[in-house]
């Protein structure tokens, strides 16, 4: 059975090959959120030729979604010819911007080199393609199956999934008993098996100040001066403190197996919109940044919050008109599927047949939509499989593998019929 399905994925190469480029051609660039409902209208109508039900789903009420920029998913699914398991892959249709670097047309779809360029290639879109190539191939070879497979493209993972996972998990398409299995193509690089995530705390911190004539600092008090303290402080004792603290899970790169914080803004006084004028003159009376803090399995989410305001409640008895406003922007704790859990078993099994070799389990640094899965969803048998190199993500000129992509399909038809067949 093993060699049918592999047969059959590699006589789809080139068809692979040919999704993959297509969807990448569409430019579904998150923020605004552009091309979304094409998308995955071009999706729903690749998988309804293969004989899937389908639905379009906008994530209304979330984060960015509008009339202009409506949140469009599609999920699909076929029902098999008697009672078992639901099998769900799911990726994610958006993509970052492209940026500056590029010696090629990031939405051209260009293929060279037994390689696959262009804007969400490796994130996730190269992931999307072989997993559809799986499920046809998986269909060809099995057409009387037990249980049901689902495809989705959902949108907004790369700013936090509210409009995508989260929304459709709220609605009951990620829990049981519609669905038992969920496998994520994140491009973790094609023998790896990504377990869980680290923990995140999104925050804004803004100082506060009076404002002054800008000649006259002495009558105001600078909250981008407040600010500075904040951050020195934060190097003197918060960064020192946190390189100190590790995980014992496989948590890759390896620098991610410590605690890390960034910073991932600031903002005070005078807006940047004044040219071609010249500034005015005054002292800023609030001054605001946006913190990332990644934690680990170990750490309780208190705690990680109470480091931080206690360096800004000693600030406060220390510092003169020092005060502050913390605002939380985003939650969400560390989570890891065990290594024996259903649907991590068949894809080491997939990953042994077809690469040769055991695979490495990891735990990403940053979250990705499992996180809504799990505590939304309430469903815990998902993990996170597919081909790219994960450090291509969000790079110019980001590529996919070809031969990656056919050997990935290949495990996750595998992983397919294991759960579904018992193969």
């Amino acid at each position: 059975m093993n060699e049918q399905l592999f047969a059959a994925i590699e006589a789809r190469t080139d068809d692979l090959v040919t999704l993959t480029s297509d969807l990448i051609r569409f430019p579904t660039v998150n923020p605004p959120g552009d091309a979304y409902t094409p998308c995955a209208e071009f999706i729903g109508e690749r998988m309804r030729r293969s004989g899937f039900e389908t639905t379009l789903i906008r994530g209304e009420g979330a984060p960015g979604d509008s009339d202009r920029y409506p949140r469009t998913n599609v999920i699909a699914r076929r029902e098999g010819g008697r009672p078992g398991p639901t099998v769900h892959f799911n990726s994610h249709i958006d993509v970052v911007e492209a940026g500056e670097g590029w010696t090629m047309d990031p939405f051209g779809g260009v293929v060279k080199d037994g390689r696959v360029y262009g804007r969400g290639a490796c994130d996730m879109k190269g992931g999307l393609a072989a997993s559809i190539i799986a499920v046809e191939a998986f269909l060809a070879v099995n057409p009387d199956y037990p249980g049901a497979i689902e495809v989705s493209g959902t949108v907004d993972e790369e700013s936090g999934g509210f409009g995508g996972v989260a929304h459709l998990a709220k609605l009951g398409y990620f829990s049981k008993p519609r669905v038992d299995h969920v496998i994520i193509p994140e491009p973790l690089n094609k023998d790896r098996i990504c377990l869980g995530h680290r923990g995140v705390w999104w925050a804004e911190i803004e100082t506060k100040g009076t404002i002054a004539h800008g000649s006259m600092p002495f009558l105001g008090d600078s909250a981008v001066r407040h600010m500075g303290a904040v951050l020195h402080a934060f190097e003197e004792q918060l960064f020192p403190a946190l390189d100190q603290k590790q995980t014992r899970t496989p948590v890759v790169p390896e620098g991610a197996r410590r605690s890390t914080m960034n910073i991932n803004s600031i903002h005070g006084g005078q807006t940047e919109d004044f040219f071609p004028g010249l500034p005015s003159p005054n002292v800023p009376d609030s001054c605001r940044i946006v913190i990332d803090r990644r934690f680990l399995l170990e750490e309780d989410i208190q705690t990680v919050k109470g480091e931080v305001l206690s360096i800004l409640e000693r600030l406060k008895q220390d510092r003169p008109r020092f005060d502050y406003v913390v605002k939380d922007l985003m939650e969400v704790l560390p989570l890891m599927t065990e290594r024996d859990a259903p649907v991590a078993e068949a894809i080491a099994a997939g990953i042994r047949a077809v690469l040769g070799k055991e695979p490495d389990y990891v735990v990403s640094p940053g979250t990705y939509d499992q996180k809504h899965i799990a505590r939304i969803g309430h469903l815990h048998d998902c993990v996170a499989y597919g081909p790219g190199i994960l450090d291509l993500a969000h790079t110019p000129d980001e590529w996919v593998g070809i031969a990656d992509m056919v050997e990935s399909a290949k495990v996750m038809a595998m992983s397919l019929d294991r759960l579904l067949r018992g193969g």
